[in-house]
Order: structure tokens, then sequence, then C-alpha cells
């Protein structure tokens, strides 16, 4: 069991109150972590050491900071054994993991590239002798609320380019990895960031509106940036709002692939399969509507369901598990009456549906309609759907027909008739040939529509974390009409 206590201006310390929560490993009921349960004068004291960090981080010659970055980035992928321990936290597999590892380092890496490329701009003044500048520079203390489905690598991502920008953050633990990503803030503290750069607040789930809601009120907190449900990003944008806080919010998704009838089915297959089922449809980005064309669809569901009974759920530590567990059993009760609904009003199970627990199989659904809760509402989950057309147009429509609108895929061997479609699609992300699963760290990530605004990632992210500025300097005598 591991021990998961605050890190607030570099000390690792208890909730004021003493109090404690547990986080289970969904799988067998074993206790994973005892975590520190943040009073709210805990989360004002986080706030108050990242304010207090902020003047010496922000003055940081940038290569200095790159250097600081470039170091946690080694130790954070040093220590991956550590963060595959705490998987019991989600039930996730190994394989999720490391990939989360690996990312999450590159993630800092690029961050650390950018501490240099945070420009401004001369502007040209109609005033004789006024020199005008536009300057960035750091705002103060980012709120960064990172979820539990890739723990390793959003946490990150709420902090890094922050960081790289001169800002100083809080980050808010989830309460389904709080023993990850409280790893995360003590290898950028043992990676001589300084104290109180980088703080973990974790808290018991009943209080996670009222330490949100004080943590964005906080006068101190200039930046807010959030990854998660588009219910809880409402909040989160309405409390922002509230307060004037600019937020950047990456929320739900139901990513659509499109396969026009001429893709090639075997590569759309096993992107689908990937898309659709990789880390059991817990990713933002997976892909829940398979859009097909109706002249190929008979033989892409075939060698789909082929391909799905290679895929068997279980056990993250059973050996022939290819799967692992959803995030604990209500998931899988809430994702199968999404499934039975669909079943009832006449949808076509062609493979999965079975639920044990917190494991349920990988699923793949024909004749869904518009009167199915699977036809709009995101499973998060091992669900996947067919929807038939017949033509670009149809496909492009169907595609549309969604509130989220974060990652899509287009199969076609004609690739400039699949970017004309591309830019026609409502998603902040498209891929063509591959799948609506990626993600690189130096590419602008953010989504549209209900699936939020703002992009992290590479420069893209400067704009977000750091406050513009017009500065002018006059050389010489000012005429003045009074």
């Amino acid at each position: 069991m591991l021990d998961v206590p605050l890190l607030i201006g570099g000390q690792s310390c208890p909730a004021r109150d003493g109090r404690t929560f547990e986080r289970r490993n969904p799988v067998t009921g074993a206790v994973v972590s005892r975590v520190a349960a943040a009073t709210l004068e805990d989360a004002d004291a986080a706030v108050v050491a990242a304010q207090a960090a902020f003047p010496a981080w922000a003055a940081l010659a940038p290569n200095e900071r790159r250097s600081r970055l470039l170091r946690a980035a080694g130790q954070l992928q040093a220590r991956s054994a550590e963060f595959i321990a705490a998987a019991g936290e989600t039930g996730a597999m190994a394989n999720w993991y490391g990939f989360n590892v690996q990312l999450a380092a590159n993630i800092l890496r690029e961050a650390a590239s950018m501490t240099t490329q945070i420009n401004g701009e001369v502007i040209p003044s109609d005033v004789p002798g006024s020199f005008a500048m536009a300057l960035r520079q750091p705002c103060g203390v980012v709120l960064g609320i990172a979820p539990w489905n890739a723990p390793v690598i959003l946490a990150t991502r709420a902090i890094a380019m922050p960081l790289a920008c001169g800002n100083t953050v809080v980050l808010k633990a989830s309460e389904l990895s709080p023993a990850v990503h409280r790893l995360i803030g003590q290898v950028l503290q043992e990676a001589g960031l300084g104290d109180g750069v980088v703080n973990v607040i974790s808290n018991a789930p009943e209080d996670a509106p009222a330490i949100v809601e004080r943590l964005i009120a906080n006068p101190a907190v200039r930046r807010v940036n959030f990854t998660g449900s588009t219910r809880v990003g409402r909040i989160v944008g309405e409390l922002s709002a509230r307060h004037l806080k600019p937020a950047l919010l990456e929320l739900g998704g139901k990513a659509p692939l499109l396969v026009l009838e001429d893709a090639d089915l075997d590569a759309a297959v096993q992107a689908a399969a990937f898309g659709a089922y990789f880390n059991q449809g817990q990713i933002c980005m997976s892909t829940e509507r398979l859009i097909v064309d109706a002249r190929v669809a008979e033989e892409f569901v075939a060698r789909l369901a082929a391909k799905i009974a290679s895929l068997p759920a279980g056990n993250p530590q059973a050996a022939d598990s290819v799967l692992g567990s959803l995030v604990d059993a209500s998931a899988g009760a809430r994702i199968k009456g999404l499934i039975d609904d669909a079943l009832e009003q006449g949808a076509t199970l062609v493979a999965g549906g079975q639920l044990a627990g917190s494991i349920l199989q990988p699923t793949l659904l024909d004749g869904v309609t518009e009167a199915m809760r699977l036809y709009r509402e995101e499973s998060f989950g091992p669900v996947a759907v067919v929807l038939r057309g017949e033509g670009d147009e149809a496909l492009l429509r169907l595609a549309n027909d969604s509130e989220f609108g974060l990652s899509a895929a287009i199969f076609s061997r004609d690739t400039g008739r699949a970017l004309a479609l591309a830019q026609r699609l409502e998603s902040g992300i498209c891929h063509i040939n591959g799948p609506t699963v990626h993600d690189e760290a130096q590419m602008p990530f953010g989504g549209v529509k209900a699936s939020g605004y703002g992009s992290f990632g590479g420069k893209a992210a400067i704009e977000q974390f750091t406050q513009l500025r017009w500065i002018t300097l006059q050389n010489g005598p000012r005429h003045y009409p009074i």
C-alpha cells in the first residue's frame, strides 16, 4: 500500500486535520493507496507556496528552466517502474502506464525546448518617437486539474508548459489516481525545480467541489487548466469565468472514424480496434463511432469482429489479458446500461457485451440509430458502434452530428479526397489513415464544441500560459493636445 501525503512548498505533509481516504484496486478490492484528504486551508497553503516561489522561478534564465525540466524528464522516465506499480489504482494494464511515462517525459522535454521560444514583437506606432512592443510574460500561479485515465500524461501536461512559461503550479490530483499524481510532483521536486514551484493537493471525493471552488477563487491563481468530462468542465469553466480567470478546457469526446469505400480495410480495422479498445476505451480520443460506407460495411464489420475476438479483457495481472479493467464497477454498470438500451431498441450485438464487475469485454454494436443513447452519449468504455451511409457527404453528416469535436480519423486511399473531408469535419484533431488515439508532445491538442477550447502542446500552449502586454518606450518629446 502506498502512503500519499500532500506536497506543499517542497514538503511532504498530512492534511491539517489528519484525514485520509483510500483508493482500492477495482478488480481485487485491495487498498492501493492511503491518501491525505486536503482541507480548504491546505488548498490555500498550496497557493501561498506557489505564489511565494513565483518571483524566483519566473526570474530564472530560460536555459536554466530548460535544464531543470530536462533533468525532471530523465528522472521521471527512470522511475517508470514506480508508476507502473501504482497502476492498481485504476486497473489499467502495465503497458498503458509504461506508455504514459514515455510520453510524459517527452512532454517535459518539449516544454524545456519552449523556454527560449516565448517571443514578443515590435509593433510600428503612429506616435513619433514611440517604440512599441508586445511582450509575453508569466502569469503567476496556474491551477492544473488532471484526470485519472491517462494519469502520468495528463498531469504532466497540466504542469509542463505552465512551468516552461515561468509560472508556478498547484496540481489538484484525481481522487482515482492520487499516488501517480503525487509521484509526479515528487519527481519534479527532487529534480531541483525549487520549493513551491510545483505543489500537489489530493482530496477526498466528497470534498472535490469545495476544493476546486476554493482554488479557482483564490486571487493568486491566474490561469486554470482542466482535462476531464464535459459535465465537470462546464462547472470549471463557469467558476473560472465568475472569477475572470482564463481557462483551458480539454473535455469529452465521441470520436468518429470514417471508412470510405476505397479504404484499406485491414488498416482501418487495426486502427479501429486500437482506437476503440486500448485502455478499455477510457481515452478522450477513443473511437466510439465507426462511420462506414455501406458498400464496404459488411466486410469491415466481419474483419473487425474477428480482430475483437483476439482482445480478451481481464485482470491486468493475468498473463492472458490483452485488455484490463474499467476504473470501477460503477463505470461498467453505466456502460452496460447504454449497451442494453441500444439492444432493447433493435441494435445488433456483433461482439462482446459481457460484464463481470469492472471487466467489460470489448463490444461492437451495429444498427445503432438516433433513438438510442449510444448514438450521442459518450460511453468512455470499450464500446464502438457502426453507423452506415453511402457516399462522402452522408458519412460527413453522420460524423458532424455530435455535440463533441475532439479527435477524428478518415481512411481512404485517395488522400486528397480525405484531406478535403478532414477540413470539413468539426473536430480539433483529424488523422488521415491513422487512429483517432494519437498524441505527440509538440502537437496542438484541443477540441471544439462540447470538447472544450484552447490547446495544449508546444507553441500553441504559450498563448494559454502567458500574459500578452503592450509596453512602449518614448524617445524624445511627445505632443499632447492640452
